[in-house]
């Protein structure tokens, strides 16, 4: 009894340890002014590469927005369930070469992300090079 209890807890143990490890799961977008969360976006993998959807909105009013001022098939389309992080592929520790959207203005950035800490993603959107750009944290959803 004593083993399976203590077999359990290591597994738990380590299924928490390498799941904090990576940038894959749920994230806390927070407002940079009152730093409430206000979207949770899901970074998941499909053919090796990285991407990201918005899943939650916590605003009631904006949960039915949408992408005004996007372009091309995302115009007009409801926020919430978009794709947002596109084609990131694992280079070292962080993941690059993708594109990031701010649904907020339309626009679309080139992007790398990154671990911070095992619960804090960072996220740099820029044109051009990295310099130009503007880093954002996510915080992993507990």
């Amino acid at each position: 009894m004593i083993k399976k209890l203590l077999f359990t807890l290591v597994l738990t143990t380590l299924s928490f340890s390498v799941n904090a490890q990576t940038i894959f799961g749920k994230w806390e977008n927070r407002d940079e002014e009152t730093n409430k969360v206000d979207s949770v976006i899901e970074v998941y993998e499909k053919d090796g590469k990285a991407y990201a959807k918005i899943v939650e909105i916590t605003d009631k009013n904006r949960q039915k927005a949408v992408c005004d001022k996007c372009s091309g098939n995302r115009k007009n389309n409801p926020i919430l369930g978009m794709n947002i992080l596109t084609g990131l592929s694992k280079d070292g520790d962080e993941w690059s070469g993708g594109k990031i959207l701010d649904p907020k203005n339309g626009k679309e950035y080139k992007c790398y992300i990154k671990l911070d800490g095992k619960n804090k993603l960072k996220i740099r959107g820029y044109v051009g090079f990295s310099a130009f750009g503007r880093t954002a944290y996510w915080h992993r959803k507990q």
